[in-house]
C-alpha cells in the first residue's frame, strides 16, 4: 500500500514502552485534506494522526507507526489510559458540516487496506477497532453517526455479534442474578466496563452515563434504532456474549 510521505508533523514523541493495540479512527472536521494536512503538520496546535485519508482515497503517513502521535487526548480503554502510546491513529477528511460530509467509497477502500496492513503488522484485535467517541465518549463523537462499520463488519475486519440463542441469553441473565445485578443500568454499566468503556464515574453522574449511552448507541446500533430511541440492552447482551467468546 502506497502513501503520501511527503508532509510530517512534528507532534509526536517516544511511546511509553507500549506494543501497538488499537487503531483510532477520526473525523478531522476540517474544510478539505489541505486543511487538515496544515492543521495536523501545525506545530503550535499540538495535535498530530499516523494517518489522513482524503476523500478520494489517498493516504497521507504524517507520523511513523513507531512513534507516538498525539490525536487519541485525555481518554480510556481497557484500563489503558495512555492511549496514544498504544495506538495507531487514522484521520478520515470529514466534516459533517462541510462538503466533505460523505464518507466516500474510495475513502473507505483506502481505510479497509490500511487497517488490514495495520492489524497484520501489529496482530490488533479485530475488538480494538475503535473509534475517537468509543475511548473518549465524554467528550467526542467522532467518526459520528453516518460512519460505515457495517462495511469494516462485513469486510471481517472488526467484530460481529452472532444471534443469541435462548439458553445462551438464560446463562448471561444467570450470571447476572448471581452476581445481585438487578436493574438493567447496573448490568448496563457492567458490560461497558467489561467491553472497555470508561465507567469510572458514570455511577454517580447522569449526564456521563447518558453520554457513554449515546457513544455505544451511535457505534453499535444502526440509525433508524437511534432515532426510535430503541434500547440498547440486548445489544450489549448480544456483544458481551460476543466479546467474552471471541479471541479476536
Amino acid at each position: 500500500m502506497k502513501y503520501i510521505t511527503k508532509y510530517k508533523s512534528p507532534n509526536y514523541n517516544l511511546r511509553n514502552n507500549s506494543n501497538i493495540q488499537l487503531i483510532i479512527i477520526h473525523y478531522t472536521a476540517l474544510k478539505n485534506t489541505l486543511d487538515a494536512i496544515s492543521y495536523l503538520c501545525n506545530k503550535e496546535k499540538k495535535v498530530s494522526s499516523h494517518y489522513l485519508i482524503s476523500q478520494n482515497g489517498t493516504v497521507y503517513n504524517l507520523v511513523k507507526d513507531k512513534f507516538r502521535a498525539w490525536h487519541a487526548g485525555q481518554a480510556f480503554w481497557r484500563d489503558i489510559v495512555d492511549i496514544n502510546s498504544a495506538s495507531i491513529g487514522i484521520e478520515l477528511d470529514y466534516n459533517p458540516r462541510g462538503k466533505n460530509n460523505k464518507f466516500s467509497l474510495k475513502m473507505i477502500n483506502s481505510l479497509k487496506k490500511l487497517i488490514l496492513k495495520l492489524q497484520k503488522n501489529y496482530k490488533i484485535k479485530k475488538n480494538n477497532i475503535l473509534a475517537h467517541s468509543d475511548i473518549a465518549p465524554f467528550r467526542k463523537i467522532d467518526p459520528g453517526k453516518h460512519f460505515p462499520w457495517k462495511s469494516l463488519s462485513s469486510s471481517n475486519l472488526v467484530m460481529s455479534f452472532k444471534k443469541l440463542k435462548n439458553n445462551e441469553i438464560k446463562i448471561m441473565e444467570k450470571w447476572f442474578k448471581k452476581n445481585n445485578l438487578k436493574s438493567k443500568k447496573k448490568k448496563t454499566i457492567l458490560i461497558l466496563s467489561l467491553i472497555g468503556y470508561d465507567t469510572r464515574e458514570v455511577y454517580r453522574n447522569d449526564k456521563l452515563y447518558n453520554k457513554l449511552i449515546r457513544a455505544y448507541r451511535i457505534r453499535y446500533l444502526n440509525s433508524d434504532d437511534i432515532n426510535k430511541n430503541k434500547s440498547i440492552y440486548n445489544t450489549l447482551i448480544k456483544h458481551l456474549f460476543n466479546f467474552m467468546l471471541t479471541k479476536n
